[in-house]
């Protein structure tokens, strides 16, 4: 399923991404029960891609988009079916028709973290098969991957996201770039995190970017309702969370509508 539509990120507003890392039944039961919004976009999270390839992607997609419709969630698929049964049910899937925005409609947009750091042409066709809105590679790749990856991007109307996790100066990553991206992701690794406590999220270099180009920033590594304060009060974007809502529990949903509050 190559993707046809157009939907794109509203630089006025602010938006929450809910990353998906788990398996297709916890995505499954997670988005069955996210509050329908504009301002909520949907990651499938590398361990889930990595999982379940680019037909996760198109699950997740297809998901949120019976969710924002209205519709009935179609059956989750079980986690002992196989890849190639999984295979053989999507090679016969019809093709995304072209979205026509209408009035109060909200179409999902659906992020592939790839994290790609080579062979950009190839992984951005594997996120568009997929139905991804947009996918992301990592600043530490080389220029050539990074570039190939965006015009890629733009030849399948996605939007590419650049991770500067581990990127010390990441203007210096984004000046050297033929074009820049439409999001630069500012990303404290989960593991930095457990293991290196006293590592900030560098919000600072929110302003520094801003002030050079004008992209969107998103934050990622931050889980709290205090971490998504700052992010905000920082002028970030979009807020990443993914540890809230790994697994579904009976407390994912209120979390969510706490963290909606706080990006407005």
């Amino acid at each position: 399923m190559v993707n046809k539509s157009v939907i794109k990120l509203n630089p006025k507003k602010r938006y929450l991404q809910v990353a998906l890392n788990s398996t297709l039944e916890d995505a499954h039961e997670i988005i069955s029960q996210l509050p329908i919004s504009d301002r909520i976009i949907i990651e499938a999270g590398t361990p889930l891609i990595k999982r379940y390839g680019e037909h996760g992607i198109q699950q997740i997609r297809k998901w949120y988009e019976q969710h924002l419709s209205g519709q009935m969630l179609t059956t989750s698929i079980s986690p002992s079916i196989s890849i190639a049964s999984l295979l053989f049910k999507t090679a016969f899937s019809q093709s995304s028709p072209i979205l026509t925005k209408k009035e109060n409609q909200i179409f999902p947009y659906i992020v592939a973290d790839l994290k790609t750091m080579d062979r950009g042409d190839a992984e951005v066709e594997i996120a568009a098969r997929g139905g991804a809105s947009a996918a992301i590679v990592l600043g530490t790749a080389p220029i050539e991957t990074l570039n190939l990856f965006i015009e890629k991007c733009e030849e399948y109307r996605m939007d590419a996201m650049i991770d500067m996790m581990n990127v010390e100066f990441p203007l210096s990553v984004l000046r050297a770039l033929k074009k820049v991206p439409p999001v630069v992701i500012i990303h404290r690794g989960v593991d930095e995190e457990k293991f290196n406590r006293e590592k900030q999220i560098p919000l600072h270099e929110i302003r520094r970017i801003k002030g050079n180009y004008n992209i969107m920033i998103s934050i990622a590594g931050g889980d709290t309702l205090r971490e998504v304060q700052r992010s905000i009060f920082n002028d970030a974007d979009i807020v990443v969370i993914w540890k809230s809502v790994y697994q579904k529990t009976d407390e994912t949903v209120a979390l969510i509508e706490g963290f909606l509050k706080e990006i407005k």
